[in-house]
């Protein structure tokens, strides 16, 4: 027998609730497809309408002990996506964000060889407003992504990306800036 998309729908919501019924503050109508990893010992705070796919591989989110993770309104998450907030990460309403993305403020260790076993410090992320991540993007600590920006495929971020911009690469590098709208150029 065939769900019909009300019910699957209906069932989604109902997973949600599940998922992240440890969160801090969960808006209405999320919706979560398939089995993600949700750990929260800090805070987490999930807007309305996200939309999270976690069917083919898991999504894994998680809020540290001091850490806070925010997930505004409307965002998309697919699946196989690590999202982990030390201290800050912030994800702006309307944003995409591709397959096997990864988000982390903190390097989980030191680069300095007696130094492997600590910490080292966490330094928040922020994604802006309608901003997408392309599939296996990841995002390092302490940079901030313009609102209405794009980053390619494959692309590893290690510096802020202004707003409205296309870029991508290995370090990820400004390409070109993306038509504005032209609201935009009256205002």
């Amino acid at each position: 027998m065939k769900l019909k998309p009300y019910w699957n729908n209906f069932w989604a919501v109902v997973r949600a609730r599940w998922y992240f019924r440890k969160a801090t503050v969960l808006g209405p109508r999320a919706r979560v497809w398939g089995r993600p990893s949700v750990q929260n010992q800090g805070i987490m705070q999930i807007g309305e309408r996200l939309r999270l796919v976690s069917t083919i591989t898991p999504c894994e989110l998680v809020s540290g002990p001091q850490g806070r993770l925010e997930i505004g309104d409307g965002v998309f998450i697919n699946y196989g996506c690590s999202i982990a907030a030390s201290q800050f990460v912030c994800i702006g309403a309307n944003s995409l964000i591709g397959t096997y993305a990864i988000l982390m403020d903190n390097d989980f260790h030191a680069v300095d060889p007696d130094q492997r076993n600590q910490q080292s410090p966490s330094a928040p992320i922020i994604l802006e407003e309608n901003v997408w991540l392309g599939a296996r993007v990841t995002v390092l600590k302490g940079v901030t992504i313009g609102r209405d920006s794009v980053i390619g495929a494959g692309s590893v971020v290690t510096r802020d990306i202004p707003p409205g911009c296309l870029a991508a690469g290995v370090p990820a590098r400004v390409i070109r800036q993306i038509k504005q709208k032209e609201n935009d150029h009256e205002s």
